[in-house]
């Protein structure tokens, strides 16, 4: 079972209709490889901030008792001006000693390394200190991490879409490669893989780029928080019940 926000509910990772597929999708279809038997749900829906993820998405996993939940939460929170890292991880640790005292395996995520996204630096202190309790979080409750911030392959702007907030669909075959490394599934280091050679645009044309991010992607979400708004309001998680996956595949 999967919980989060846009992360892992696979934006933008363009799935059939109006789907994503994302890493954890990709990750469940490794898994079904090895155990036919195998049954997944994911409850991640973009948009939501770490209290909301534990409210409306911790509470099922624990009465489901899933033997393996991916946690990943607090991303959103740490990109509003003025969040406490410290405090979201004292949330996130409660969630995380509820799943594990249901009898979950918890995987958790450390955030990304935002050095080389314009803007996003600013947040890069917050992320380490909040990291950092995530891996003393992992050690107390026997925890397996996937550590994104150490994954320098994601510093290639293919690994991102056009946002530059969510992953494009290599980058979430990559962080699934590197999640099924953790969990035994694999030795090799294919999520690590160099990227092929690529020419770099100049000073000029990559600063209007970054002109462009701003205003298109940057200045909406700043408007959504001052609005109270989520871009996922109103919409109900992707795959809400423990299923086989090739159910789960013909539903979506």
């Amino acid at each position: 079972m999967s919980l989060g926000d846009s992360f892992t509910e696979g934006m933008d990772d363009p799935g059939p209709g109006d789907t994503y597929v994302g890493w954890a999708d990709r990750l469940a279809g490794m898994i079904a490889e090895q155990a036919p038997e195998f049954r997944y749900a994911n409850l991640a829906v973009r948009g939501k901030l770490l209290q909301e993820i534990i409210d409306e998405q911790v509470p099922l996993a624990v009465s489901l008792k899933p033997d393996l939940v991916t946690f990943c939460g607090g991303g959103n929170d740490i990109l509003i001006p003025n969040s406490d890292p410290d405090a979201l991880a004292e949330v996130y640790e409660v969630a995380v000693a509820d799943l594990r005292s249901a009898g979950c395996d918890v995987v958790i995520f450390t955030g990304f390394d935002t050095r080389s996204t314009p803007l996003l630096r600013s947040i890069r202190g917050k992320v380490a200190i909040y990291n950092s309790h995530l891996w003393s979080i992992a050690e107390r409750y026997h925890c397996r991490i996937v550590d994104l911030w150490s994954m320098h392959v994601l510093h290639d702007r293919r690994a991102w879409s056009e946002d530059r907030l969510h992953l494009s669909p290599a980058g979430h075959q990559r962080v699934a490669l590197k999640t099924a490394q953790i969990l035994g599934l694999t030795d090799d280091h294919a999520w690590n893989e160099p990227w092929p050679a690529l020419e770099q645009a100049d000073w000029v044309t990559q600063r209007k780029a970054d002109l462009k991010w701003a205003r298109e992607h940057v200045v909406p979400w700043i408007g959504r928080q001052l609005r109270g708004e989520s871009m996922g309001d109103g919409l109900a998680p992707k795959r809400p019940e423990l299923l086989p996956l090739a159910r789960c595949a013909d539903e979506i």
